[in-house]
């Protein structure tokens, strides 16, 4: 976990903001470490801190927008004196590279997803200048990727968490060679490319070793892993890798897209001990048409096909899904047919967003483009169907004994944790009640009402 130390005035301490998804987030904790690992100061007051540094998204317009608000209110603060320089690393940084010194002259460094570790020796360069107080843009400076970036993988073993003690995200590989047509990924992030077994199950040891319990795999579609190797069905070896580590209780398989769910992965959940029956399967759309348009693989009748086997081979498990409503072209008929099709599947959790037409993108350039006054009507719409949809389901949970796994318990306080089917930061949780046991640990409740999204719960002992 980060920790604050005092600062001295020998010493240069480094805020940090991370902004974004769980991959982003596994850059930001491997920049904290090489950070802290240099000796620099980790500061929790990025208002005041000598350098911050805010790892950016950079994936859709209202990232974009939260990360020129959250850099805007910091460079507030250098204006101030209170920050003396202020870094810019991540997608956003790797998408828009010289424009952000043009929009917000007063970075200091701009850092590209490929100059990642890099951070150290960028943090150096400013800390030869801090004391100058230069607040212009002439001490600006853009790291970029490297040209062979694209085609290589970075390692992210040796982080510092900033997720808990007891759960992290492992990530598999990075980049997409799929050509969605609304997706700014393959841009940014470049070519697909797998991390090697051995550094995944070197970093999930690790991960273990030091008190973790539950990981969450992630990449841009865990499926792929392994086929830029020559690896046919290439997760099951990772699968198999990491469900030999002891000290691992709880696997998460995220980000699965339907094309790459086989037969033998579904039997290898349905018979695992480790890997949860929790499948995060985004299917975007369920109209062929727009799903054609959006450039997917898949069809209303494939995913359909899909989610009938995965139910009927694991009948406990907890899918959870994403779609994009407003699509160009997108027609009441298509909505309504999308609407339906969730009214009747149910899923147990789903993300709904409104399209955005990204520049750079094949979608941006689509006619039938669709006013943003019914987009967000349209996800009203879905979102309330959903709703409905998680309180029956979280009614008829009401009576059950569960496995959960504690990820905050304060004295006098309502103990916060999760059972499988609830994946941290994104999904809803179980407030628990006469709950003794330390975040980290498993234990058994029972379900006594819910509260919206979430359970309300009774602990009635720890797991073993």
């Amino acid at each position: 976990m980060m920790k604050t130390k005092e600062s001295s005035d020998n010493q240069v301490s480094v805020g940090f903001i991370s902004l974004g998804c769980p991959k982003n987030m596994v850059d930001s904790e491997k920049m904290l470490a090489l950070i802290a690992e240099a000796g620099f100061v980790i500061d929790y007051d990025t208002e005041n801190a000598d350098v911050v540094v805010i790892n950016t998204c950079g994936f859709i317009q209202p990232a974009i927008d939260e990360a020129i608000e959250t850099i805007s209110h910091t460079l507030s603060h250098k204006r101030k004196g209170n920050v003396k320089k202020v870094v810019v690393a991540g997608c956003l940084a790797e998408r828009m590279q010289e424009k952000l010194f043009e929009q917000l002259p007063q970075i200091d460094a701009v850092v590209c997803l490929g100059a990642r570790d890099e951070i150290v020796n960028v943090i150096k360069n400013l800390d030869s200048r801090l004391r100058g107080n230069d607040t212009g843009s002439q001490a600006a400076k853009l790291y970029k990727s490297p040209e062979d970036w694209a085609t290589k993988i970075q390692l992210d073993s040796d982080r510092l968490l900033i997720t808990s003690g007891h759960w992290a995200y492992l990530r598999i590989s990075e980049g997409c060679d799929r050509n969605c047509a609304f997706c700014t990924i393959p841009s940014i992030k470049g070519k697909f490319r797998s991390k090697p077994l051995d550094e995944i199950v070197k970093e999930a040891k690790q991960l273990a070793d030091s008190g973790i319990v539950e990981i969450s795999v992630i990449a841009q579609d865990c499926t792929c892993w392994g086929r830029d190797l020559g690896e046919k069905d290439g997760l099951m070896k990772v699968i198999s890798e990491l469900e030999k580590i002891e000290k691992l209780k709880w696997i998460r398989l995220m980000y699965l897209n339907p094309t790459g769910i086989s037969d033998e992965l579904i039997e290898t959940i349905a018979k695992s001990k480790k890997i949860l029956h929790y499948i995060d399967m985004p299917i975007q759309h369920i109209n062929n048409d727009i799903l054609k348009a959006m450039h997917r693989p898949d069809t209303k009748e494939k995913i359909a096909a899909l989610i009938e086997k995965i139910r009927k081979n694991i009948s406990d498990v907890v899918l959870r899904t994403t779609v994009i409503v407003g699509f160009p072209g997108e027609t009441e008929q298509h909505f309504n047919e999308l609407l339906d099709f969730i009214k009747v599947t149910k899923f147990d959790a789903l993300g709904c967003f409104a399209f955005w037409p990204e520049p750079g993108t094949k979608a941006a350039e689509l006619k039938g483009k669709i006013q943003q006054k019914i987009k967000d009507k349209r996800v009203e719409k879905l979102m309330l169907a959903q709703q409905e949809i998680v309180f029956t389901k979280n009614n008829a949970l009401e009576g059950q004994t569960i496995e959960c796994l504690i990820d905050e318990n304060e004295e006098g306080q309502t103990a916060i944790g999760r059972y499988y089917g609830q994946a941290p930061h994104i999904d809803s949780v179980c407030l628990i009640q006469n709950c003794n046991q330390p975040a980290g640990s498993f234990i058994e409740v029972k379900v006594t009402d819910f509260k919206d999204y979430d359970l309300v719960a009774y602990g009635v002992e720890p797991k073993p």
